[in-house]
């Protein structure tokens, strides 16, 4: 018996994450992915206008527990997400190389930078209250109190220049502050994205927090920006044209709409996008006397 000096490639199979499952694109379509070089890497699924309400369904449905969670609780989910990253340090380090063109150790540091940004927000999910919120002077015998609540159900299109770190800046705020998300992976280099749903669909976190779809761009973000159940806009990953677009659908049920911006996605992130998808509840209450 000669021995074996090759073997077959195991090729790796990408699908949709939409309420914690991995469905395929309900119109069984792909597209192809390749790296900077233009090596075929991967068909990933392109994903429909259908595929992008069932994502907001999802979205919806898990608000209620999920927000209705305690803030340490979500900041102890989050810091399990970061572990589990850490675990496929390494994966993730080689398909950022990959989609960006960038050397292993410039991937690594990208990586690196990602999961080191999770844990910094996980670290928040129970102090934004004291930097949203606070007790307010009032004439007169009441306690006066606001509190940051979440939005709802956050569209988020993922910067397409930065298909993980980028990708981790603008899901992690969103969802630590109580929010769910439905996710446009970034177009042309959408595997980190869904291969982070691997991540999340064995972690704590409830299916239908994040929802990850991949595909057109503008394709997807069409019903989502007109969708009357989403109650805010990212634009992280649109254009100029793309952008005036949304917002001019996005104005019909009033969401809050984050405007894209050159973003240095390697720099420090502030609090601007914690606080960008928070609402704010003031309660009036009576004193003793």
């Amino acid at each position: 018996m000669s021995e074996l000096t090759g073997r077959l490639s195991v090729f790796k199979t990408y699908k949709l994450y939409v309420g914690g499952k991995f469905p395929r694109s309900e119109s069984g379509r792909v597209y192809e992915v390749t790296d900077s070089k233009g090596t075929w890497l991967a068909n990933a699924p392109l994903a429909s206008r259908k595929d992008a309400r069932d994502a907001v369904v999802a979205a919806r449905k898990a608000v209620g527990g999920w927000s209705g969670a305690t803030a340490y609780n979500r900041g102890q989910i989050l810091y399990r997400i970061a572990e589990m990253l850490e675990g496929r340090r390494d994966q993730f380090a080689a398909e950022v190389a990959a989609a960006e063109g960038l050397s292993k150790a410039k991937a690594t540091a990208q990586v690196d930078a990602a999961i080191d940004r999770w844990v910094w927000y996980a670290g928040w999910s129970d102090k934004v209250a004291q930097i949203a919120g606070g007790t307010n002077p009032v004439a007169g015998p009441y306690f006066n109190v606001s509190a940051p609540e979440p939005t709802g159900v956050v569209a988020v299109l993922a910067p397409q220049e930065s298909s993980f770190l980028g990708l981790v800046s603008v899901i992690a705020p969103a969802i630590v502050t109580g929010n769910t998300v439905v996710v446009a992976a970034a177009e042309n280099a959408p595997l980190p994205a869904l291969s982070l749903a691997e991540v999340l669909a064995t972690s704590d976190l409830p299916g239908g927090v994040v929802n990850i779809l991949s595909g057109r761009t503008a394709e997807l973000s069409a019903p989502l920006a007109a969708h009357q159940d989403v109650n805010a806009l990212d634009l992280a990953g649109a254009d100029d044209e793309l952008a005036a677009a949304l917002e001019t659908a996005a104005a019909d049920n009033l969401k809050r709409v984050l405007r894209p911006a050159p973003v240095n996605w390697t720099a420090d992130p502030g609090t601007a996008r914690l606080l960008a998808f928070l609402e704010t509840k003031t309660v009036w209450h009576p004193m003793g006397v």
